[in-house]
């Protein structure tokens, strides 16, 4: 199955920003045993390189390993060299995009407004994050004017509200402190909390 398969199929990119390098691979794990098979680490995390290297050593057969906040195409050939199979950035950059295409990895860079997405999938994006996302209508009313185009909602989506992100048609969803909060100490309850936080949002997403 294609990295876009994955993404479309299974929706939810845990993003892992800030972590500690050595609690990496047992919030993965954790993600993982929850039914996370998306991940997501920020490049502006601790030893990023090594964290994804590691993830991606240890369970790369299980979970598609993605590398965020990508600003440069020597971030992203860093990013995919260390075993990234999907780049995401926080803006448009066009370099980045073609670059991450040449590596063969999944583009997908971050938009706001319509003018941005399309500039983006125009540069050969294959999936655009409205990023902040802000609300499912919003995320409505961009795909009236451009069906075309996967979009992946991030920023403030939550248990609560993913059902009506759902029904927008968008192609996945990215979830950050809402299902990985980084600043709690990483004890063995706090890892059964994200296992358990992660299924709900699987279960919501299967629904």
């Amino acid at each position: 199955m294609s990295v876009y398969q994955e993404i479309n199929n299974n929706k939810l990119i845990a993003i892992l920003r800030g972590a500690h390098p050595t609690d990496v691979v047992r919030i993965a794990t954790a993600l993982y045993k929850g039914g996370i098979r998306l991940l997501e680490i920020t490049m502006n995390s601790d030893a990023p390189l090594q964290a994804i290297e590691q993830v991606a050593l240890q369970l790369g057969d299980h979970m598609v390993i993605g590398a965020g906040t990508v600003l440069s195409t020597a971030m992203a050939a860093d990013a995919v060299s260390a075993g990234a199979r999907f780049i995401l950035s926080p803006v448009v950059e066009e370099s980045v995009i073609a670059e991450t295409k040449k590596l063969g990895a999944v583009s997908i860079p971050g938009a706001y407004t319509a003018t941005e997405i399309f500039t983006a999938h125009r540069a050969g994006a294959d999936i655009v994050k409205v990023f902040p996302a802000n609300s499912p209508a919003y995320i409505k009313e961009l795909r009236a004017p451009l069906p075309h185009i996967p979009l992946l909602p991030t920023g403030g989506i939550t248990l609560e509200n993913i059902g009506a992100y759902l029904k927008t048609g968008a192609v996945g969803f990215g979830i950050g402190s809402a299902l990985v909060d980084t600043k709690q100490p990483v004890t063995d309850a706090y890892l059964e909390k994200l296992k358990e936080n992660a299924r709900q949002l699987v279960a919501a997403i299967q629904q």
